[in-house]
């Protein structure tokens, strides 16, 4: 899984993804994100798809003036959202919150690692977290 710690941020995968919105990503990579998670339905989804998708609900809720855990890993993309002219839309914030809803329901990888975990809990009240402040 590639975590140190139980944010959501915590882990290769979700920091990769940050970067690459920073680099021009932008929006429509976020999107996407919430899209792969959104299209696998009741089937199985795969960790790496459902880390992207947690980090895209984090720098949406930062991109709406909600910012969760502060964090110089949080640098480059507070940069990006900085320069931001754009704030997401109601469609994107919606496509957000069900994909994080998928994420902590049946069929995810994620879930069934951090379960495995010593911070399950942890994890999960980061999640819940970036969900309220979506």
């Amino acid at each position: 899984m590639g975590a140190w710690g139980s944010q959501i941020f915590e882990n290769d995968g979700a920091m990769d993804f940050a970067g690459d919105i920073a680099d021009g990503g932008g929006l429509p990579a976020l999107e996407e994100a919430f899209d792969q998670v959104i299209e696998i339905g009741d089937d199985y989804l795969e960790s790496w798809i459902a880390e992207e998708a947690l980090m895209a609900a984090e720098i949406v809720a930062r991109l709406n003036g909600k910012p969760g855990p502060q964090s110089s890993y949080f640098e480059t993309i507070d940069g990006w959202i900085a320069r931001q002219k754009t704030k997401p839309g109601p469609p994107l914030i919606d496509k957000a919150r069900r994909a994080v809803a998928r994420i902590l329901g049946a069929e995810s990888e994620i879930v069934e690692l951090w379960q495995d975990s010593d911070d399950f809990e942890g994890w999960k009240a980061s999640v819940e977290d970036v969900q309220k402040r979506l």
